[in-house]
């Protein structure tokens, strides 16, 4: 179910397990909450982000603020409304994380939580 330290994505689902064991789902998923007592996160997606594309942002927004008084920055609103696919779709539903069950999720590391991608890989 978790991977190991030195080897990524060797996880196994509820479901992988279930088949492989011939247990029940129901089964596998108490031994994992009660015996175990892991406690399960849903990932979220981020972008990844280089240090170069931090610093390049930074500059472009400065720039940008550059442009208006002071007084119109509070107004200004930005969206981003083009839609595209560079990586394949996720299911994030199936992309969880176990924990201990004393930790909360803000105590996991970011790396953990987070299904990052870089922009056109």
């Amino acid at each position: 179910m978790l991977s190991q330290e030195n080897q990524p994505g060797t996880h196994r689902t509820v479901r992988q397990i279930a088949r492989e064991t011939e247990l029940k789902r129901s089964t596998v998923f108490d031994v994992i909450h009660k015996e175990l007592k892991l406690k399960c996160f849903q990932k979220k997606r981020a972008q990844d982000l280089t240090e170069a594309n931090k610093l390049t942002l930074l500059v472009c927004a400065k720039q940008l603020l550059k442009q208006y008084p002071e007084h119109a920055v509070d107004f200004i609103w930005f969206t981003d409304e083009k839609v595209f696919t560079v990586s394949p779709p996720v299911n994030l539903q199936n992309d969880r994380v176990y924990a201990e069950s004393g930790i909360k999720k803000k105590q996991l590391p970011a790396v953990r939580l987070l299904r990052t991608r870089s922009t056109f890989s």
